[in-house]
């Protein structure tokens, strides 16, 4: 006679451990995500902010050279921003700072229009030579 061992049984779902152990990998996976996303969109931000800085830039350019206006001759925000103008509506910071603008048409190199978080978060062109 032949003896069998039939307390082997087969093993039916998962432990305690390892759902603990893949729930820790899933929540691991979502912050890295949830990093590079806020990454993502504090780039698009900058991105945005440097869009607006060289659009109103071109609109002083093309309000001077227009109006045969010269470096240093007064310029309000009025002149280029609004109905009809070189920009429908004044701009906005996507990263929710504040654009400061100047009084008088710029030197060429020198920005009419700045933005307050270029020191904190970079919101600032990395050359305006040509500006």
């Amino acid at each position: 006679m032949k003896l069998t061992n039939n307390t082997k049984r087969s093993k039916k779902g998962m432990t305690l451990l390892e759902l603990t152990v893949v729930i820790l990998v899933l929540l691991s996976l979502i912050s890295i995500l949830f990093i590079g996303a806020r990454a993502w969109k504090e780039g698009s931000d900058k991105a945005g902010c440097i869009m607006n800085i060289r659009n109103v830039q071109q609109a002083v350019r093309s309000y001077q050279n227009m109006n045969a206006k010269n470096a240093g001759d007064a310029l309000a925000s009025t002149d280029i921003t609004g109905a009809g103008n070189f920009l429908e509506v004044a701009p906005t910071c996507p990263g929710a700072g504040a654009y400061t603008y100047g009084t008088t048409i710029p030197a060429v190199g020198t920005l009419y229009m700045t933005c307050d978080l270029a020191t904190t978060k970079s919101h600032v062109p990395s050359s305006i030579a040509g500006w």
